[in-house]
């Protein structure tokens, strides 16, 4: 879970769990919001996500939040360690997408 073994791109799921924990959510916070930015094309079930957490939390990548709610959910954030990985993704997606545009515009002008 995590990271591939030979890419080191994390899996689009916990990319979103990363991204979202920016800020302090609880489970069907993070399902809700996940499901709403990707237009519905990334669902999480109760099982997978709450999975999740446990492994990022063990790999210490988010932790739980510390707030003073009186809500009995638990909620968690992104740690440091978390966003160390979360940038990393970044600039390896984007170096992808960079790669991908000057390939199809090579391609285009090839094409004229």
């Amino acid at each position: 879970m995590g990271r591939n073994a030979n890419s080191g791109a994390l899996t689009e799921s916990v990319f979103y769990i990363l991204l979202r924990l920016h800020q302090p959510a609880h489970g069907y916070a993070l399902m809700k919001d996940i499901n709403q930015m990707t237009n519905g094309r990334v669902h999480l079930g109760a099982g997978s996500l709450y999975g999740a957490l446990d492994t990022l939390q063990k790999k210490g990548w988010i932790k739980e939040a510390d707030t003073h709610r009186q809500e009995r959910k638990k909620e968690y954030v992104i740690t440091d360690t978390g966003k160390q990985f979360f940038e990393k993704e970044l600039v390896r997606l984007e170096e992808l997408l960079q790669n991908a545009q000057r390939m199809k515009e090579a391609t285009n002008e090839d094409e004229r």
